[in-house]
């Protein structure tokens, strides 16, 4: 079954999510699990908890098919020590409570070595990493690396980059990654060549494993190949365009994985989009 959802709000409760979801056409979704701009982290009330599982099963939505999505402060590899360890910290955190919800997948950035080098930004991320999954190696949860524009410091823009982090770890088997169109196109992999499609699940399956590969963010990009911008776009409307997406989205390897829109608005624009989506798989399917 296509899976395909949206980054959802969480305002009115965790619960109220999978129904959204089913609203807006979707079978998936992410969330955050707390403020995403704040080292502060707000544990979920039991009662919320226990409705959320109660509507994940109610709504049909599978529980291996959503993501949470890291706060926005996390950066593992940054040369700083104070902001490291309230970085490992606060993923722990997160962790925890993406486990309290029954939910398998948090997704992060590998941030930013801030000019140390990319050796540098390997080793302080991989030890980030081991030292939180040293932790909580007893939860049902996998680390999902998510890949970045090629701007700054960022470590992760290029599959390489990725699958050397994780070579790294003493926890490979509880790491995999999330593949970001947008990010991506900001980064020279053209998702609207057939071929360049090809290099990118190549490189994968070199550097990574295409069985490490679990989650796709579905974003068109504001700006052209190359960019570095890191501006997401409605489905369509940006550089990726309606054909781009009809190429990224004819690979059985991409197309059996949940997507989740991270485009600009809120729920009904997000159902726009699904709509789009689901009209590009149709599409797909006669022919």
């Amino acid at each position: 079954m296509f899976k395909i959802g949206a980054h959802m709000s969480t305002s009115k409760g965790f619960h109220k999510v999978p129904e959204a979801t089913r609203n807006i056409g979707g079978n998936t979704f992410q969330i955050f699990c707390h403020s995403p701009r704040t080292w502060k982290v707000k544990e979920p009330k039991e009662s919320d908890v226990v409705k959320f599982k109660e509507k994940m099963k109610e709504f049909d939505i599978s529980f291996d098919d959503v993501l949470v999505h890291s706060g926005y402060l996390i950066n593992l590899a940054t040369p700083k020590d104070e902001n490291w360890e309230k970085s490992i910290n606060l993923m722990k955190e997160e962790i925890k409570i993406t486990a309290h919800l029954g939910i398998k997948y948090f997704n992060v950035h590998p941030g930013s070595h801030l000019g140390e080098g990319d050796e540098f930004g390997y080793d302080r991320i991989a030890k980030a990493l081991d030292i939180i999954l040293e932790e909580l190696k007893n939860l049902d949860v996998v680390i999902l690396l998510e890949n970045v524009a090629k701007k700054g410091g960022n470590i992760g823009w290029n599959m390489k980059q990725l699958g050397e982090i994780i070579k790294r770890s003493n926890f490979q088997d509880k790491l995999g990654i999330t593949y970001d169109t947008c990010h991506g196109f900001d980064s020279n992999y053209d998702i609207r060549d057939k071929e360049d499609v090809k290099r990118l699940l190549d490189e994968i399956d070199k550097y990574i494993g295409l069985e490490k590969f679990k989650m796709i963010h579905l974003n068109d990009s504001k700006f052209p190949l190359g960019a570095g911008k890191d501006r997401h776009e409605f489905i369509g409307k940006g550089e990726i365009g309606i054909k781009g997406f009809e190429t990224f989205l004819s690979f059985d390897e991409i197309i059996k994985l949940p997507m989740h829109l991270e485009t600009p608005g809120d729920d009904s624009e997000h159902a726009e989009d699904i709509k789009v989506v689901k009209g590009i798989f149709e599409k797909l399917n006669t022919r």
